[in-house]
């Protein structure tokens, strides 16, 4: 993980600047199209990214759990709103501050400045990963996927959660394990 890498000294520094957030499932720790973006390190529980239509049709583009982090950051420097809201799947506890302060920490410590710029491109080379698949597998292909990926994950995500993810019902998700196919 990102913080375990920094100094004792750093990480005082930067515990100065960290609220702790106890987040309850389903509530949003930050909503699509808005400016004031946080840094989010998660302590405990699942968070997800999600994109929203004006209709409010869902997508969820990754999950996140403990020893995990989610962020806005490409965002913060487009200077755009942020496309994408971030909602607890479960209960979660999070340490967070704003993006802007994480930056500024940021630039006095160009190896983690890197070590972070770098989780956030996987980031998003994952979801990008995720589309894919979502259009090239098929319904098991796509369980499939999600178990060699993310095991840990399996078992603590509830499975409406799940086969929205995998782009599934939640009925079609229950069927392909009755029957063995994942």
């Amino acid at each position: 993980m990102l913080l375990k890498d920094l100094s004792d000294s750093d990480r005082a520094e930067l515990e100065a600047h960290l609220t702790i957030v106890d987040g309850n499932k389903g509530e949003f720790l930050l909503n699509q199209g808005v400016r004031e973006m946080e840094q989010y390190f998660i302590l405990d529980g699942i968070l997800k990214r999600v994109v929203s239509n004006a209709q409010g049709k869902e997508m969820i583009l990754r999950f996140a759990n403990e020893h995990d982090m989610e962020t806005s950051y490409a965002a913060f420097r487009l200077g755009t709103p942020t496309p994408y809201g971030i909602v607890c799947v479960t209960k979660a506890r999070v340490a967070s501050l704003p993006l802007q302060e994480w930056v500024e920490f940021l630039k006095k410590r160009p190896l983690a400045k890197e070590l972070f710029e770098f989780t956030v491109m996987r980031g998003m080379s994952e979801i990008m990963a995720h589309t894919i698949t979502l259009h090239l597998l098929d319904a098991p292909g796509r369980v499939h996927r999600f178990i060699r990926k993310h095991a840990e994950l399996m078992d603590r995500i509830p499975s409406k959660e799940l086969a929205s993810y995998l782009n599934l019902s939640a009925e079609t998700l229950s069927r392909l394990k009755k029957r063995g196919k994942i």
